[in-house]
């Protein structure tokens, strides 16, 4: 098969035309499926309908150190939860905090309590310093930027390589910028491009010296449990433990939560860290609340009841999530393999695919697919500000649709892609 850059202009316009046919062809369905986000499918969710049924009326409320978890009180998670979560995650239950639903959430009031109050260590709240930054690996989290911008947070673009972000620009200017104050990360299977930072990434993060004394790494462990495959999977070191060695162990604030590992409405979010910080932590929680839902971090101990379990559990989510990426990458292999017009990424976990249109083209992929019925998230998403300089990336997420829709959106992503490629190829003729 010929890439499209060899084709004639004549060729081209033909292509063109039969492009048009057939995306036509895809408007007359009056289609309506989303791919916007990162959701579980139904599928998933029906695994765990079974915790609901653990805790009733007639179950004994106290946890292991006989608190009563309808009432007010314990900040930081039940004890039960804390030994669970920090096993499953590899550090000590002093250096977790469980809490409620959303990890963001945490992010979010982690931002918020620096720039009120700062962080351990630090002289002075953040907002208080004058401009302060962020880095912000790119393409990325559009959630991680949001915080950012709503908050005033200037972003500089750090470009994310196969092990993770460009780490001799990192190192570079949080060594030399002040006004830095911390980066986001999404360690494994990051959003959107599914890398595993290497054994040499966390090092370096590890080592790093900032000059702002109240730098901090916020590591959005969203995925790291959350594999495809049982014999082919990515394996992330250690941070907290790499920071001990240097003494550096208040440089990090660590998240994770059960939000696509139970429901997203209703599961239960961490925060690891040093014991120091979450001490420091815990003064500002004894004001913001009176305690997290107490019931819901019980009846998700109960029915998992051990770290193994809950391994066993996303073993059998990944058998309803693998065909799904495994559609997606059959379908781009075969549609756009040999057009040199795209790349994407094979991840081995996660929720997302990358994919790199040609330079220009990734907003009017986005629109084409949404004019004939198939929603994505919104291009420019993977950058801050919303704006992709290069107007490439485009975040495909196949989790949420059932497979033959999946399949059906990707068909038309596919024509799609050849559509905007080749007008894009024509306007430079």
């Amino acid at each position: 098969m010929a890439t499209y850059k060899s084709l004639s202009t004549q060729q081209l316009k033909e292509l063109q035309g039969q492009l048009i046919d057939q995306y036509k062809a895809f408007q007359s369905r009056n289609l309506k499926l989303d791919m916007s986000r990162g959701k579980p499918g139904a599928d998933q969710l029906n695994l765990t309908m079974g915790m609901l049924d653990v805790v009733n009326s007639s179950s004994d409320m106290k946890t292991i150190d006989g608190f009563d978890t309808r009432n007010y009180g314990v900040l930081d998670g039940i004890a039960e939860a804390k030994q669970l979560f920090a096993k499953l995650y590899g550090v000590s239950t002093d250096e977790i905090l469980v809490g409620g639903a959303s990890s963001l959430t945490m992010m979010y009031d982690s931002v918020v309590r620096a720039l009120l109050h700062g962080v351990r260590g630090g002289k002075k709240p953040w907002g208080q310093c004058g401009k302060i930054k962020f880095l912000c690996p790119v393409p990325g989290y559009d959630r991680h930027f949001a915080i950012c911008e709503n908050l005033g947070i200037e972003m500089v673009m750090v470009d994310m390589t196969p092990d993770g972000p460009d780490m001799d620009t990192v190192e570079r200017l949080v060594s030399q910028d002040s006004s830095i104050k911390g980066i986001w990360c999404v360690p494994k299977y990051s959003n959107p491009q599914g890398i595993t930072y290497s054994d040499e990434t966390v090092r370096r993060f590890a080592a790093l010296s900032p000059a702002a004394e109240d730098f901090r790494i916020f590591w959005d462990n969203a995925y790291c449990i959350h594999d495809l495959y049982e014999d082919d999977q990515d394996h992330l070191l250690d941070l907290l433990g790499e920071l001990k060695k240097n003494g550096k162990e208040d440089m990090a604030y660590i998240f994770a939560s059960t939000s696509k590992i139970t429901f997203p409405g209703a599961g239960v979010a961490v925060m690891m860290a040093s014991k120091a910080n979450l001490d420091f932590i815990r003064k500002d929680l004894s004001i913001q609340t009176i305690g997290p839902d107490k019931i819901n971090q019980l009846r998700h101990v109960r029915y998992f009841q051990t770290p193994e379990k809950v391994l066993e559990h996303m073993k059998r989510q990944a058998s309803f999530i693998r065909p799904k990426f495994q559609a997606v990458l059959e379908k781009l292999d075969g549609e756009l393999g040999a057009l040199e017009i795209a790349r994407w990424t094979h991840p081995k976990g996660g929720y997302f695919i990358a994919l790199d249109t040609m330079e220009g083209c990734a907003k009017r992929v986005v629109s084409l697919c949404k004019e004939a019925g198939v929603t994505l998230t919104s291009a420019g998403a993977t950058h801050p500000y919303g704006k992709d300089p290069h107007d490439a990336t485009i975040r495909i997420a196949p989790t949420y649709p059932p497979i033959e829709e999946l399949k059906l959106a990707m068909e038309l992503f596919c024509i799609c892609v050849k559509l905007a490629s080749v007008e894009k190829i024509l306007e430079t003729r």
